[in-house]
């Protein structure tokens, strides 16, 4: 691309490769389509691998994989199939509600397993490429990382978790990539859609503008503003921007 052509779309990652694990919906699909129409080539591992392919088959050069972050053997399996990466985009994750006596110990370590143990499994893996291409790392975190949400116990440890390792990682390896955070306020995805089924099934409606007023701009995001903010930080127009978590939450955590 020319220089012209950069000036007037600078977020582009045209000859680079970008994992985004969860890819297969929600944010995680937000990203992926943003990804490939800024000229990256995308690998999308999820769990629901007919959802990936049925992504990957609507877009340009993206394929799927099916990983388990959760588990060190389908995440070594992922990286022996991988070129290097230049990106990587730490999405999947899982909620639960509940306060602290009210989080059974397999639900909190479910929790552990996917929203902090499988960032670490991937983070590690993906490493040695991030740092032979001097990529970057963009993982989704949560307000709930930063403040407390109520009944939200485990999901605020494990968001905080992703905060934190974002920027142990961005200082250990300050020289050789960036490593990032964004950390979304309620985002209308399935994952919410799921939370409604789940705990309000008859009064979506009522819930829905209730979680609505807890961002001062009085809406949900939507997954096309939290994916541009990942295509942001992912793209070289952020080369000065390194530990950072990114609030992207309609004011939530400024009132």
């Amino acid at each position: 691309m020319d220089s012209a052509a950069t000036m007037l779309t600078p977020f582009r990652l045209d000859g680079k490769h970008a994992l985004v694990t969860g890819g297969a919906s929600g944010i995680g699909e937000s990203i992926v389509r943003h990804f490939s129409a800024a000229g990256a080539r995308v690998t999308i591992a999820d769990l629901d691998l007919e959802r990936a392919l049925a992504v990957a088959a609507s877009l340009p050069n993206v394929e799927a994989k099916a990983c388990n972050i959760t588990s060190e053997a389908s995440v070594e399996e992922l990286f022996s199939q991988l070129a290097p990466l230049d990106v990587l985009v730490n999405n999947a994750g899982i909620g639960l509600v509940g306060d602290v006596t009210e989080t059974k110990l397999d639900d909190f370590e479910r929790l552990l397993a996917v929203n902090v143990r499988g960032v670490f499994l991937v983070t590690r893996a993906a490493m040695p490429g991030l740092v032979e291409r001097a990529g970057n790392i963009v993982n989704i975190a949560s307000v709930a990382g930063l403040v407390a949400v109520k009944k939200r116990f485990a999901y605020c440890a494990t968001k905080g978790a992703v905060v934190a390792m974002t920027r142990q990682i961005a200082i250990d390896y300050a020289k050789q990539i960036r490593c990032n955070c964004i950390c979304p306020g309620t985002v209308h995805t399935p994952f919410v859609e799921g939370y409604l089924d789940k705990y309000h099934k008859h009064e979506k409606e009522t819930v829905l503008a209730e979680i609505a007023a807890r961002q001062p701009i009085g809406r949900l995001g939507q997954p096309d503003e939290i994916a541009k903010m990942a295509l942001y930080l992912a793209s070289d127009a952020a080369s000065f921007v390194t530990g950072s978590a990114m609030t992207i939450d309609g004011g939530w955590t400024a009132a």
